[in-house]
């Protein structure tokens, strides 16, 4: 496993409160492969709170994908609901969970709010 998505891992708690605004709860099971190996990661939302373990448990939702690519997920190189439609990943369950869990990757490297890019535009006109 990959020392960025260890850091992911960890931050999650910390960042919980900005993140998990809605009051959607649940239990998602998040397995990493690489090759014959699987890692899998228990996540438990709740409103405000994350907790994060390294056990396969009951879950509402189960989410498949490679190392490498949750790799790429949280360093903001590819996206996760890109990586399902493109088969790369893929969910079984409550899909609410995973529209959730989904908030806590950063954006692609270099990208921009649209607004702040229209407010930026309208100044230079003026």
């Amino acid at each position: 496993m990959t020392e960025a998505t260890e850091r992911f891992f960890e931050s999650l708690p910390a960042r919980a409160p900005d993140v998990l605004v809605s009051p959607v709860s649940g239990t998602m099971q998040i397995d990493l492969s690489r090759g014959t190996r699987t890692v899998h990661w228990l996540v438990h939302l709740r409103p405000g709170a994350i907790e994060v373990s390294r056990n396969r448990g009951p879950a509402d939702a189960i989410w498949y994908t490679s190392e490498d690519l949750f790799d790429r997920l949280v360093t903001g190189r590819a996206q996760a609901i890109s990586s399902v439609f493109r088969n790369e990943s893929s969910f079984s369950g409550d899909v609410v969970l995973f529209l959730l869990f989904r908030r806590f990757f950063p954006d692609p490297p270099g990208t921009r709010d649209p607004r702040e890019v229209a407010r930026a535009q309208a100044r230079r006109l003026r």
